[in-house]
């Protein structure tokens, strides 16, 4: 891990066309400045994952990754219709840099990236199955076609498709063809690095196997970076995964609270069944990015306050209950977030053990890193469980010095009627 040196050639805005862009969107694979990268963050982590180039934590593979795909035309992908002069349906100027934010550039990038009217589509004639596209992947990857790949990704290839004849995933193909970069690709798009092909392999025993020991190390990386991150944001560590240790619990406990309340919530936390933990875990893990880059966004950006995130954005793909439990995490104050986010690990850890003493995959299920909009929750929207969204007014006080947040186990409680009641 380290973080990115500054780039000597003269990168430019993918959105906008503004000389040295200082953040990323690495499902996108593409530079933003900070006004375009302001709407990118509005739209959620499911449409675009930001990262700052300069200020954030970066492996070496996802930075080359992003920086191959951007200089090799990543960003025609996603303009293609615009670039395309036979097109003549398109009526639409791209921005400049000293346009508008709003609604210039704002609706472009909304029309670009959220609603992708942009990508290239098939023509009748050349029209092709979801299982065309998918199995098209499932060859591409095994090549250094990061573009052939990004497109059908675009186009809504699924890179978790499990190829019975072959029984393998796009993952499992990459890995054993030692493609370090389709790999990061992959999982940036969604890609599950847990799931086992048909002789219960994952992809980075498989890339063991091939002799990729880097890429296997890597693989292994992605599997558990929903508790590393958590534990990062913590105590500034992670495990040492060449060593099997997974997950750290002795770092952990200065950070336990005795407190009676908070007690009765991490035992109702440890009722909850696993894909319902996994799920608070994946939302945990969205605020904590969306707090660290907002952290980063008021170091950084010269308007900070143009495009302030304060809390998650809500994603479509997931119930109204779930977002609105998502979007309440961010009035945790950082000490009942963090308590939170022990509770959630030590409990991660307990189940963690009881399935190494189980003889199952250690890789237990809830510490991997999945695509929230394929696996979402099945928590009906019938009972209004919590109130209506929340609006901007709600967190204007979250910038204030004044913070009344709710005690973390009454947080904890209001989380659970949402999780649990998916039983």
């Amino acid at each position: 891990m380290a973080r990115p040196k500054h780039r000597t050639s003269a990168d430019l805005c993918a959105d906008c066309g503004t000389l040295e862009p200082g953040w990323a969107s690495i499902n996108r694979a593409i530079l933003l400045c900070d006004d375009c990268c302001g709407i990118h963050r509005s739209l959620g982590r499911h449409v675009s994952h930001i990262k700052s180039l300069h200020k954030s934590v970066w492996n070496t593979y996802l930075l080359n990754m992003v920086h191959t795909l951007s200089d090799n035309g990543a960003n025609s992908i996603w303009e293609h219709s615009l670039l395309d002069p036979s097109n003549s349906k398109i009526n639409r100027r791209k921005p400049q840099p000293k346009d508008p934010l709003h609604p210039v550039k704002a609706d472009f990038i909304k029309a670009k990236h959220q609603h992708l009217t942009f990508i290239l589509r098939p023509s009748k004639e050349e029209c092709c199955t979801e299982e065309e596209l998918d199995r098209q992947l499932h060859s591409s990857v095994r090549t250094s076609n990061l573009e052939t790949s990004l497109r059908l990704l675009a186009q809504g290839a699924n890179p978790n498709y499990f190829y019975k004849e072959k029984g393998t995933t796009p993952l499992h193909v990459a890995a054993r063809a030692g493609q370090v970069l389709q790999v990061e690709l992959l999982v940036v798009n969604g890609a599950n690095p847990s799931v086992v092909d048909l002789n219960g392999q994952t992809a980075a025993d498989i890339a063991k196997m091939a002799g990729h020991m880097d890429l296997s190390e890597r693989i292994i990386e992605c599997m558990y970076e929903v508790t590393d991150r958590l534990t990062y944001h913590i105590c500034s560590r992670k495990p040492n995964h060449r060593r099997d240790q997974h997950l750290i619990s002795s770092d952990l406990s200065s950070f336990l609270d005795k407190n009676e309340l908070v007690l009765e919530g991490r035992n109702r936390l440890q009722t909850l069944p696993n894909h319902l933990l996994e799920e608070l875990a994946m939302d945990i893990y969205d605020e904590v990015d969306r707090r660290e880059t907002e952290a980063i966004w008021f170091s950084t950006a010269s308007l900070p306050e143009k495009c302030t995130v304060p809390f998650l954005p809500v994603n479509p793909q997931l119930s109204s209950t779930r977002n609105q439990g998502r979007q309440k995490l961010a009035r945790f104050t950082p000490k009942e977030f963090t308590t939170l986010i022990v509770d959630l690990l030590v409990e991660a850890g307990r189940r963690h053990t009881l399935a190494n003493n189980a003889l199952q995959n250690p890789a237990v299920s809830m510490l991997r890193k999945e695509q929230l909009g394929k696996h979402g929750s099945q928590v009906s929207d019938d009972e209004p469980l919590y109130d209506s969204v929340a609006s901007d007014d709600d967190y204007a006080a979250l910038t204030s010095t004044d913070n009344t947040s709710s005690d973390i186990s009454n947080q904890l409680k209001t989380n659970e009627v949402s999780y649990s009641s998916g039983n």
